[in-house]
């Protein structure tokens, strides 16, 4: 059979490699005649795993003295009120850069705490840029960043430089480029892209930000809690935190996030010349500089085509190209262990769409 070219936005594509230590590790993990699954999560074997899974992230990223790095759970999605709760004092106000669907939810969540102002959004044209030149208020206890945005296909390429505290949450591209951790106070993200499956969450946090909120924090949400307990305060997810670790340790093997990011951009710059040269598709964020490297959003210029391309995808064997349901048209989610040669395929196909016009 054929290979599947898997554009998945979420949980998506891993390496094979890691898939098959991963499966092997469910049958005997290190030989102990035991599974990962069912091993306790208080075991020296696992507590190695956990230890080793935290410390290749600040290998990998090179985070600085003074960070904590923690694996929990409940996705990016109990990160938006845990960044509140950590961070947004009772009287205070946090800024919120509205870029797509996950950024109106953490401002939601932030709301139901205290005041949280959206300062800048690209809402009015349906979330197809990113804002720029905003005022970030002086007195605000942190800005909130998305740093790329799945549904819509656009990616903040320079971060806002500030003495506000910055949080970000970078779930869809963390570990894809290089970045400065010491620019930011909280990083959180969801596993299930570039970094393992569905069911832990990083969070990289400034150890100055505990007790900063001064509110008695739910035990769950407490980053300090978390941070002495070592990410054990309760079961964590046993299974994608050592998944992860065996995908941080090939992305070391594979050259690290230079490697991974020079393999983004050939993947990037691959579809998106395609979808400029292609008289018959165009991008759905116009701004060059605004696409994400990770989520190339595209849509085709008449909708006569689609019957016909959608039947050359499926051939193609290209799995998850639909694009999201608000947006519609077509997604290419272009994480870390995606070939260069699948996007290839992919633009074959659009080659061959053309041909047949």
């Amino acid at each position: 059979m054929s290979k599947v070219h898997n554009y998945s936005a979420g949980p998506c594509i891993l390496p094979q490699e890691v898939f098959q230590e991963a499966s092997n590790a469910v049958l005997d993990f290190n030989n102990s005649g035991l599974s990962i699954l069912e091993i306790s999560h208080r075991s020296p074997d696992f507590v190695a795993v956990m230890e080793e899974a935290r410390q290749l992230v600040k290998d990998i990223l090179k985070v600085p003295e003074g960070y904590t790095v923690l694996f929990l759970q409940g996705g990016a999605s109990t990160g938006f009120l845990t960044a509140a709760y950590n961070m947004l004092t009772t009287n205070g106000k946090a800024a919120y850069v509205n870029t797509g669907s996950w950024s109106t939810k953490a401002i939601k969540e932030a709301k139901k705490l205290g005041n949280a102002d959206e300062i800048a959004s690209s809402a009015d044209k349906n979330f197809n840029y990113i804002p720029k030149n905003y005022d970030i208020p002086a007195g605000a206890d942190y800005l909130h960043l998305t740093s790329n945005n799945t549904i819509f296909g656009t990616q903040i390429k320079m971060f806002p430089k500030t003495d506000v505290p910055v949080l970000c949450d970078m779930s869809s591209d963390i570990f894809s480029r290089e970045i400065n951790v010491a620019d930011f106070d909280l990083i959180y993200a969801g596993a299930q892209k570039n970094l393992g499956p569905a069911g832990a969450t990083l969070y990289i946090v400034k150890e100055s930000v505990f007790q900063k909120s001064g509110r008695d924090i739910p035990s769950m949400l407490d980053l300090e809690i978390h941070h002495k307990k070592d990410s054990m305060f309760n079961t964590p997810p046993v299974y994608s935190v050592y998944v992860s670790m065996l995908n941080l340790r090939y992305m070391i093997k594979q050259g690290g996030l230079a490697a991974m990011q020079k393999k983004a951009e050939q993947r990037a710059e691959l579809i998106y010349r395609e979808i400029e040269r292609n008289p018959l598709f165009e991008a759905a964020v116009p701004d060059i500089e605004d696409r994400s490297k990770m989520n190339a959003t595209f849509v085709l210029k008449d909708e006569v085509h689609k019957d016909r391309f959608d039947l050359l995808v499926k051939e193609a064997r290209i799995n998850g190209l639909k694009g999201h349901r608000s947006v519609g048209g077509y997604r290419a989610s272009m994480y870390n262990a995606l070939p260069v040669d699948s996007v290839q395929v992919l633009v074959e196909t659009m080659q061959e769409l053309e041909k047949g016009a």
